[in-house]
């Protein structure tokens, strides 16, 4: 608790003063905040300064006190003003910049070249391209168009969401141009796909700075052109966590995952460690390639960032990893540990114990997120129908069905009816998943059709069988696998007659039977193709 001195007022202001560098959370704020009430909150105008900068930029997450604090104070002065515009820009709010700014308005505040660059970046942040070009004219209006911190921010603005010929025009007209107003206009191009006009920015630029070079590495990854990308990487005087991010993420996009793993031991081995960005990427390659082994390195990794605590979207990204790679022990301990969740860590779990054989867990989580503050969404739902399908839960399945309809309104979509065609034909009620068919509020795909085929041959339904494949003719006529289901429906019930007129019916559509592989993940990632027809 901080009380109050029994010495002179200019005394207490000192001590005001000193208190600036234990300021770093909202607890300590709202003591420096009290501290000034009693000793007079308006009386010390740098003080005030100082409380405004620290609410508004130099303690996270205070933006909403900032503007509580503003509005206790009588007459506050630009540097306020201005200071409170900037924090708010940069905020999870930019949108209270473009308010506050109407504010100074409507009080006939007169601003300075500082204000507009403030809002300028809010508007480009919420992509507000009307209030930006407004904003755009008042900068004309009052003489900040050649000021070098208000052009560049113009540029910056309409090189991201304005119009590209206004960036360039300013960019052509200037007198003073600097490495903030190359690199904005050729992140501009760079942004909307104009890589050559990017290129030829960069290659003329007579300083570059880390920025430009990123700006360009992640201009050729993004549109996929990894050479030219690796290229400018490879030259690059200095990288920083951005650099390598560029490339990583870029080879994941462009579906190249193990040279994105690559790149990550690369990084390593050049001493620099990852961020949250860099995990996501190398968590998204591992995935897609099964890579369990170099996932688990990732995850010890994170230990080694900044704050060494896992974000939601990372946890969400490893239980998703775990689970594709058929490792749910480390998915459930991922999910457990993590201290913050959202509707997408329960759906990962749900869904990935679902897929992985773990339905009586999976239905029981289900249960457990209908007692928090996450609602089911329809993901929820495609994960526990899926579950108690592979459980043969038919009671259950139903009434999940109809809760999701009745309780959180939800409308069924074309998978969720899939689940409940392949719960009660998993079961053998064939007639009722053919009732139920034919009662859908959608029409059915061939996933469907298919699902209740593929019941037909495990529980030798030849008439229905029948059926479900005219279906899938009248939907595509070109998937071998259809007609070699109802081939073995035949099978299974001796009709060889039918088998013999399926196989005609192939040959006279020019239907080949597609061979058969599987892929076998030995170490580092490698994959091994095996023909198995």
């Amino acid at each position: 608790m901080i009380r109050k001195s029994a010495t002179s007022k200019s005394s207490s202001c000192h001590q005001s003063s000193s208190l600036w560098h234990h300021c770093s959370n909202l607890q300590a704020l709202k003591q420096i905040h009290a501290f000034m009430i009693v000793n007079g909150f308006n009386s010390n105008r740098s003080a005030l300064r100082e409380l405004i900068f620290a609410a508004a930029i130099a303690v996270q997450s205070t933006i909403q006190y900032a503007h509580q604090l503003f509005a206790q104070i009588s007459e506050p002065d630009l540097f306020m003003w201005n200071t409170l515009l900037r924090g708010s820009a940069q905020s999870s709010k930019p949108q209270l910049a473009i308010s506050l700014y109407a504010q100074m308005e409507k009080l006939r505040v007169q601003p300075d070249h500082y204000t507009f660059p403030f809002v300028l970046k809010a508007c480009t942040r919420l992509s507000w391209i009307g209030i930006g070009c407004a904003m755009h004219g008042k900068v004309t209006k009052h003489g900040f168009e050649w000021n070098k911190f208000a052009r560049n921010t113009l540029i910056y603005f309409h090189s991201n969401c304005g119009e590209i010929r206004v960036a360039r025009t300013l960019f052509d007209g200037s007198a003073q141009r600097d490495v903030v107003a190359w690199s904005a206009l050729t992140a501009g191009y760079a942004r909307k796909g104009e890589l050559h006009m990017a290129r030829l920015l960069f290659d003329e630029m007579p300083v570059k700075d880390l920025v430009s070079w990123n700006v360009m590495i992640t201009g050729y990854a993004k549109q996929g052109e990894m050479e030219c990308a690796r290229e400018l990487f490879d030259v690059v005087p200095k990288k920083d966590v951005v650099t390598w991010n560029a490339m990583i993420s870029g080879y994941v996009e462009s579906g190249k995952h193990k040279k994105a793993l690559e790149m990550y031991e690369e990084m390593r081995s050049a001493g620099e460690s990852p961020d949250e960005v860099t995990i996501l990427s190398l968590l998204s390659a591992c995935t897609n390639i099964g890579a369990l082994d170099v996932g688990k390195k990732v995850h010890s990794s994170i230990s080694e960032m900044d704050n060494g605590v896992m974000s939601v979207f990372v946890g969400n990204s490893l239980i998703d990893m775990y689970a594709k790679c058929g490792s749910m022990g480390k998915a459930l301990d991922v999910f457990q540990c993590m201290r913050d969740r959202d509707a997408s860590s329960w759906n990962s779990i749900i869904v990935g114990l679902a897929f992985t054989g773990y339905m009586d867990k999976s239905i029981s989580l289900f249960e457990e997120m209908r007692k928090t503050k996450f609602e089911p969404n329809e993901i929820t739902f495609i994960g526990v129908l899926i579950a108690c399908s592979h459980a043969g839960r038919i009671d259950d399945g139903r009434t999940y069905f109809n809760m999701m309809k009745d309780v959180y309104h939800i409308q069924p979509n074309v998978k969720h009816y899939g689940c409940m065609v392949d719960l009660l034909g998993r079961v053998g009620l064939l007639n009722e998943a053919f009732e139920f068919i034919n009662t859908m509020e959608i029409e059915p795909n061939g996933i469907i059709w298919r699902t209740l085929l593929g019941a037909c041959r495990i529980h030798g339904n030849v008439e229905l069988g029948k059926h479900a494949n005219a279906q899938l003719l009248r939907l595509r006529e070109d998937e071998s696998g259809d007609y070699v289901l109802l081939s073995n429906i035949y099978a299974s019930g001796g009709e060889w007659s039918g088998v013999e007129n399926v196989r005609n019916l192939m040959d006279s559509r020019g239907v080949k039977k597609e061979r058969g592989f599987s892929l076998v993940e030995k170490k580092n990632a490698e994959l091994l193709h095996f023909s198995v027809s």
